[in-house]
């Protein structure tokens, strides 16, 4: 391979590494701004007085409740994709 095609092919890797990188960021960018606006919304639900049938979050809730509050966290995250703040203030709250 001629020295020209070798930096052809090195150029081709690193966009296709760039493009990959700006969708990640962007990704995470949309996941943290996804659980912010749920975050919110349960805010929103709960000075309503509304509750979101959830069985996960009942539970979730329950372990609150009983002082079980990191499987409680656990719980909440994978039941809603929040993150660790998010989920442990929803939890606060729930124990509350």
């Amino acid at each position: 391979m001629d020295t020209f095609a070798e930096v052809a092919v090195a150029l081709a890797a690193v966009a296709v590494l760039a493009q990959q990188l700006v969708g990640d960021a962007r990704s995470a960018r949309t996941g943290r701004r996804l659980a912010r606006i749920e975050c919110k919304l349960d805010l929103v639900l709960d000075h309503l007085g509304l509750r979101e049938d959830e069985p996960e979050l009942r539970e979730a809730a329950e372990l609150a409740r009983t002082g079980r509050k990191i499987e409680a966290i656990k719980l909440y995250r994978e039941a809603t994709g929040a993150g660790l703040k998010e989920a442990k203030d929803a939890v606060d709250r729930m124990a509350a």
